[in-house]
C-alpha cells in the first residue's frame, strides 16, 4: 500500500509513496508491516516484516510525511528505506469484479497462446497510457498492456495470466536485459 522513499528531516519522518486508494491506512494509531518484498515476509526466506505503528501522518507532495511511534530520529528510519508498506490481506477488500490489485498480479507466470510461456510479471508500471505488466523470463523483458484485447484469462488465485498478443508484438517490444 506504500513504499518507504527515504528519511526526511532529523526527527524520524519518512517520506512514503502511497500505493492505496483507501488513506485511513496511513492514519495515527494504524498499525502496518515494513517488508523487503511486495511478496510475504515468510516466504522463500525472506526477513521477518517490521511492525510499525504511524504516529502521525500529514501530506507532502504527491506522498505522505509518516512518524512512527518509538522511531525519534533520522538513524532509527534509515533501516526503512526501500522497504514495503503493507497491511494483513484479510484487511482488504476482495476488487470490484474483472479489476485486481497490483500486488495479486505481481509473480503471475505469463503465457501467450501462440508463444508459448513468457515469464512471470516482476513490476508493474502506470504511466498516462495505462497500465503494462513488466514480464521476465531472465533473459528478456516485456512490457505488456493490461488491456481486454490483450488478456484471454487471468487467474490470480492459481498465479497465470493467459494472453492473446497480436502477431509481431514480441518481436517489437521486448528488451534483452
Amino acid at each position: 500500500m506504500g513504499r518507504v522513499l527515504r528519511p526526511h528531516g532529523l526527527r524520524g519522518d519518512v517520506v512514503v509513496e502511497v500505493l492505496s486508494d483507501v488513506p485511513e491506512r496511513l492514519a495515527p494509531g494504524s498499525r502496518l508491516a515494513a517488508v523487503a518484498d511486495t511478496e510475504a515476509p515468510a516466504a522463500a526466506g525472506k526477513a521477518a516484516a517490521i511492525e510499525l505503528e504511524v504516529a502521525a501522518s500529514r501530506a507532502h507532495n504527491a506522498g505522505r510525511l509518516l512518524r512512527f511511534a518509538g522511531r525519534d530520529d533520522r538513524d532509527a528510519v534509515e533501516e526503512l528505506r526501500g522497504l514495503w508498506l503493507t497491511v494483513e490481506r484479510a484487511a482488504v477488500p476482495d476488487p470490484p469484479e474483472g479489476t485486481y490489485y497490483h500486488y495479486e498480479l505481481v509473480g503471475c507466470r505469463v503465457r501467450d497462446a501462440e508463444a508459448g510461456e513468457l515469464g512471470e510479471v516482476v513490476d508493474l508500471v502506470e504511466d498516462g497510457g495505462g497500465l503494462l505488466l513488466l514480464v521476465s523470463d531472465g533473459a528478456r523483458q516485456i512490457p505488456v498492456p493490461f488491456v481486454a484485447s490483450f488478456l484471454a484469462e487471468v487467474d490470480v488465485a492459481s498465479g497465470r495470466i493467459e494472453l492473446a498478443l497480436p502477431p509481431g508484438f514480441l518481436e517489437a517490444c521486448a528488451s534483452r536485459s
